[in-house]
């Protein structure tokens, strides 16, 4: 694993495949909106796990940033 690569944003999935919980989330988003954002700019960071579960594995950095453009801001 990579040093730098010091965030891992856990998820936890329901049976039906829908999120239940994931980290790091922004409060503007649902755990299924972040999970989709996530998936779509950063899915090679993630690691499918069993029971249900999965990781991203981010810099500090970038999940700042990621979660910056998650959220349109308010002009």
């Amino acid at each position: 694993m990579d040093s730098e690569k010091n965030v891992i944003i856990h998820v936890r999935f329901a049976p039906n495949a829908a999120v239940v919980e994931i980290g790091e989330r922004p409060t503007e988003l649902s755990p299924q909106d972040w999970f989709f954002f996530l998936s779509d700019k950063a899915g090679d960071a993630y690691q499918a796990l069993s029971g249900g579960r999965g990781v991203f594995r981010l810099t500090r950095q970038d999940v700042d940033a990621l979660k910056a453009k998650s959220v349109p801001s308010i002009a």
